[in-house]
């Protein structure tokens, strides 16, 4: 029997995969629990539906992201920080902080998609990372000063 998957199934397939499956396999567990949809011409032209709208969206998504990317290549997040003797540096900026300047100046992005390869614990200019979707790398200027 010919079936839909609607959800993850470990071992058989993802959503929106089309697989033939065993009959009482499909029926007993994979369409009874949601699993699945017996593959018919309305459910195959339902989930082309479905990929043309995710695969929309995913293009408005890169597309805004691309937009705050070149924003953001513009922009120099200004660090106030405490130093020592011979200007060290007392701890370091996270990303949380970064996080928190750029919902300051209008973007709200998440600190996980921050990426901090070195610490940034010395005095001037940083480029750091930003994650904006799975296609899309934006860097943004970070600088310390006393």
């Amino acid at each position: 029997m010919k079936v839909i998957f609607t959800k993850d199934v470990k071992g058989q397939g993802k959503a929106g995969d089309i697989k033939e499956v065993k009959d009482g396999y499909a029926q007993n567990f994979l369409i009874r629990n949601g699993y699945a949809v017996s593959y018919t011409s309305r459910s195959k032209e339902i989930l082309d539906i479905e990929n043309k709208n995710k695969a929309d969206k995913e293009a408005a998504d890169i597309k805004s992201c691309e937009k705050i990317k070149k924003e953001l290549k513009d922009k120099v997040l200004v660090f106030k920080v405490k130093t020592g003797k011979e200007d060290q540096v007392f701890g370091t900026i996270s990303s949380k902080q970064i996080a928190s300047e750029l919902e300051k100046i209008g973007y709200k992005i998440d600190k996980k998609k921050i990426v901090l390869d070195t610490p940034i614990n010395s005095l001037g200019y940083h480029e750091v990372k930003i994650n904006l979707h799975k296609k899309v790398v934006g860097i943004i200027t970070v600088q310390l000063v006393k």
